[in-house]
């Protein structure tokens, strides 16, 4: 059975970066595709950015050019690089094995919160 664990998130002042980290276990067969979630404080859940295992990638336009989604050579730890934090960054991000655009926020991990302050 697959299991995540998502960490590095924290408070930031505007246009700083974080970087956070997915670990991946328990993969018997091919990795899934992996993926960060957010939860904005009073909105829904939506798909930031994902990554296939043979390394494609997907970026939500709204941050694009600024986060970077990646991965170690193993495949096991899954990244977001997070640069140029806006206020409406502000959110818990969810790592998923699952690239879906629906509401998983929350069903793998309990997440990790950025919050982006002035």
């Amino acid at each position: 059975q697959v299991r995540v664990a998502d960490s590095g998130g924290g408070s930031v002042q505007l246009g700083e970066s974080l970087r956070l980290s997915c670990t991946v276990s328990g993969v018997t067969f091919d990795r899934p595709d992996m993926a960060w979630h957010r939860q904005a404080p009073g909105k829904g859940c939506e798909l930031v950015a994902s990554i296939t295992n043979d390394g494609r990638t997907y970026v939500r336009d709204s941050v694009k050019g600024r986060f970077t989604i990646s991965q170690d050579n193993s495949g096991n730890t899954v990244y977001l690089q997070m640069n140029s934090l806006k206020f409406e960054d502000t959110a818990v991000y969810y790592c998923a094995p699952d690239s879906r655009p629906v509401d998983l926020c929350g069903l793998w991990t309990q997440g990790t919160r950025v919050t982006v302050s002035s």
